[in-house]
């Protein structure tokens, strides 16, 4: 379903995680979330406890903390935002190293930190242990709405095609003299995006000409199998302690 392509966040393995089947591990990702959202921000301590249950799944899943921090960058805007709250909130203050900070400020920073941190830790242990057609065919068997289905797996398919055209094209503006770096070029490159966009639509309408010729009928096939109650549980297993330490914070 993904066509063979290579995902930059997936790391292939034969780990007992990555063996679950997609619908599981979506479903405790999904409530592992949750629990970090739901939990008070003045919890310090829950927060380190739900790292710690993480650190186990990279352990069993043999997923190098190198791999994820590399990728966990991806975070950086919301460091920042995080970083100047305490600055620029109000009410009282407390000096740190000579410094006045907002306490408010200070616990609506480490609220964002810490959860956005979590959520993308997750998100990433996610997607580095299910291949992107894994998730399509998890999606599938947790009956989510087949048009959503069937827009994930166009779009999954394509994007890499979508992508190589650009290239492409980027590459024949250049060998024309196109400097990207010049600002009063920005034109062709706005022109290019246009023409890319156009591309697009008509390869769509091809490809929708060619499924309805073969037989489409609105729908994606149904693919995978169910998850067997010991996979549910083995599953769920991580997303339970988070429920268990969720409800002592509160």
């Amino acid at each position: 379903m993904s066509a063979g392509h290579a995902h930059p966040l997936h790391r292939p393995g034969t780990s007992p995680v990555h063996r679950l089947a997609p619908q599981v591990k979506i479903v405790a990702a999904g409530f592992g979330v949750l629990c970090v959202v739901a939990t008070p921000r003045e919890r310090f301590w829950a927060f380190g406890l739900y790292l710690a249950v993480l650190g186990c799944v990279w352990t069993i899943a043999r997923i190098p903390p190198g791999w994820l921090a590399r990728r966990v960058v991806i975070e950086a805007p919301f460091v920042l935002l995080a970083l100047v709250f305490p600055f620029v909130a109000g009410g009282p203050t407390t000096t740190v190293l000579g410094v006045a900070l907002s306490e408010h400020g200070l616990l609506s920073g480490w609220n964002i930190l810490a959860k956005g941190t979590l959520g993308v830790l997750v998100s990433l242990t996610l997607s580095a242990t299910t291949a992107p057609g894994e998730l399509i065919v998890g999606l599938q068997r947790l009956r989510v709405p087949t048009m959503v289905v069937t827009i994930a797996t166009l779009m999954l398919r394509y994007l890499d095609v979508i992508a190589a055209e650009a290239r492409r094209m980027r590459i024949a503006r250049i060998c024309r003299g196109h400097d990207p770096r010049f600002l009063w070029q920005v034109g062709a490159t706005a022109r290019g995006i246009g023409t890319l966009f156009i591309r697009s639509y008509e390869r769509g309408e091809r490809v929708h000409l060619a499924m309805v010729s073969r037989g489409w009928a609105g729908a994606m096939p149904d693919q995978g199998h169910s998850a067997g109650r010991s996979a549910w549980l083995t599953g769920l297993a991580p997303t339970a302690l988070a429920v268990v330490v969720l409800g002592v914070s509160l």
